[in-house]
């Protein structure tokens, strides 16, 4: 989806995926101590001010501009804060061995950056830090709850122990769930949820 795009579904007054955090990147965050943590596609900041919330530094990238001005506002609501640049997914290359933790809630790429994106994100990992990450598995295509309507875009639990086989695999399960996620991720949805540790 082209930034003009995504800048015209976060324009609105709502916020698009609602403000709390998604439940299951709060559940895992719970049990981190707080460190430095890279939120990717961070869109309207609903969970990277909840890490920020809980004591995180939070270094936040996504592509739309409209994006970034709802999730400050949101952080400042929340008296708190976030480092939020504009970025294309395209362009991102992270420090190495920086973070001790990478959110990746709902990223739904092509293969080829899917793969260079995930393998970024580990390398910017402190050994021991850990990926939370949670997206539509294939099985989502049928459902009206969210997500790509393009089966390539959708995951397996193959595909993400392939892009993660360097890190150690805490969780690593494909779920059906109930979303409700503002008014554009609600009811049920097959999802695929991972935790690994980099050694």
């Amino acid at each position: 989806m082209a930034n003009n795009q995504w800048d015209e579904r976060f324009s609105g007054s709502d916020y698009y995926y609602g403000t709390q955090p998604n439940a299951f990147f709060k559940e895992e965050l719970n049990k981190f101590k707080a460190g430095r943590i890279l939120m990717l596609g961070e869109g309207e900041g609903r969970n990277g001010v909840y890490a920020a919330q809980h004591g995180w530094q939070v270094d936040a990238f996504d592509a739309s501009t409209e994006a970034k001005k709802k999730a400050l506002a949101l952080a400042q609501q929340r008296n708190t804060t976030l480092n939020y640049a504009v970025q294309n997914l395209e362009m991102f290359v992270p420090q190495e061995n920086m973070y001790d933790a990478a959110g990746l809630i709902f990223i739904h790429l092509p293969e080829a950056l899917r793969k260079q994106i995930h393998a970024r994100c580990i390398a910017a990992l402190k050994p021991g830090g850990r990926i939370i990450l949670e997206a539509f598995a294939k099985e989502q295509i049928t459902k009206t709850s969210g997500g790509p309507k393009s089966i390539e875009l959708l995951y397996s639990t193959d595909i993400i122990a392939h892009d993660f086989h360097t890190m150690e695999t805490i969780l690593l399960e494909r779920e059906t769930v109930e979303l409700d996620e503002g008014e554009h991720h609600r009811g049920e949805a097959v999802v695929i949820r991972f935790v690994g540790e980099k050694k």
